[in-house]
């Protein structure tokens, strides 16, 4: 099994053979397949291989219509191929140059590509977001904060994106700072800051889980923005208003058990009205670097910090769910999101029958997964 920090359970995380590697690009690109979904299935068959060969038919029990879109080892070998090009990297969820920190969240990318200084993402980070739109003295604190936290040993992380994250990786290109992308690693968004990306790449990195050609969309940054709280020992938020990405990367952060800090702004400055929010809910109020290195110090100095239980997922069973247990669990299932748990109780089923109807219906494209353990019927 494969717990959430992506190592087999009761062994040393190890690298994958090339073999291996052309087969967990293939199945986390095919259809259906996210990070949960991805780990259910190489716990559940023992390796991506069987898991690719198990699609067509979990998806025809899970109730689809068609079999399911298969990544074709020729697309797979066509975008290593492509990466190797561009000097990027596809580093596995399962090998020890996988960030540690992103390691433990829930949805770990099984797969992430690399470009640049990857020794920077084995040092200790911190992310700094914001407004795109942001003031003049938004910008001249956040290039403070960002050299001084750099100076101070950590690296900076963010999201590539104008105003607050730009200012950020200028401010610390000298100390090494880590760009999370949106798009493809080709696919550099917004398209002017390619050779703010460039200078990056010298001491720091650029880091995406979507494919190479990926043109981002709207929903992809809220899932980037999960990559860049949980690549972090804690995220500062610097001018956000109150309907803002950046707001998007607190909460990841919280629930990811991240520190989150707010920098104060004016009550009439809507760019703060965001981040005043955040402090009224608890987070750390920022008006000097020291009030970020006062509380992530002690964090660095624990030699455990990465430690996490195992997940407890789908048992390894060749056996398929009953009819009658599968159609009483889909029975409970609606348009309103239910705990899994309670599906567990009300059915009298074994957790590991429920979370294998579940995967059906999630391969089938019928499930959708929310947070804190709630799915819904599509």
């Amino acid at each position: 099994m494969i717990d959430r920090k992506g190592n087999k359970v009761g062994d040393q995380r190890v690298r994958l053979t090339d073999e291996q590697r052309i087969d967990w690009l293939r199945l986390i690109r095919s259809q259906h397949i996210g990070p949960r979904t991805f780990r259910s299935l190489i716990n559940h068959f023992g390796g991506a291989r069987a898991a690719l060969d198990a699609l067509p038919s979990l998806a025809r029990r899970g109730g689809a219509s068609g079999a399911p879109l298969i990544c074709s080892r020729e697309d797979a070998m066509r975008e290593i191929a492509l990466a190797y090009r561009l000097g990027v990297t596809f580093v596995a969820l399962s090998e020890p140059d996988y960030p540690a920190r992103l390691q433990m969240i829930d949805d770990a990318p099984p797969l992430i590509a690399i470009r640049g200084n990857a020794a920077a993402l084995a040092r200790p980070m911190v992310a700094i977001v914001g407004s795109r739109n942001a003031s003049g003295a938004g910008l001249k604190f956040t290039q403070m904060i960002a050299r001084d936290l750099g100076e101070a040993g950590l690296v900076v992380v963010s999201g590539l994106a104008r105003g607050i994250d730009a200012a950020a990786h200028k401010a610390s290109l000298a100390t090494g700072t880590v760009a999370v992308l949106a798009g493809g690693q080709d696919r550099i968004y917004p398209a002017e800051h390619a050779n703010l990306l460039d200078a990056i790449l010298l001491q720091g990195a650029a880091l995406s889980e979507m494919p190479l050609g990926w043109e981002p969309r709207a929903g992809d940054f809220p899932r980037r923005n999960r990559l860049i709280s949980g690549l972090s020992l804690g995220v500062v938020i610097i001018e956000a208003a109150k309907r803002s990405g950046s707001l998007i990367t607190a909460r990841c952060a919280l629930e990811q058990g991240r520190e989150v800090f707010a920098v104060p702004g004016s009550p009439l400055d809507p760019r703060a009205e965001g981040t005043n929010g955040l402090i009224k809910q608890g987070a750390t109020p920022v008006t000097e670097t020291g009030d970020i290195v006062s509380v992530l110090q002690p964090i660095m100095e624990q030699h455990e910090w990465f430690a996490r239980e195992p997940e407890q997922d789908i048992a390894p069973n060749d056996d398929a769910p009953a009819d009658d247990e599968r159609a009483r669990i889909v029975a409970l299932l609606g348009p309103a999101p239910v705990q899994i748990d309670d599906l567990v109780r009300l059915t009298n089923s074994s957790p590991a029958i429920v979370r294998m109807v579940l995967l059906e219906l999630e391969i089938a494209g019928r499930l959708e997964r929310h947070g804190g353990g709630l799915v819904s019927l599509i």
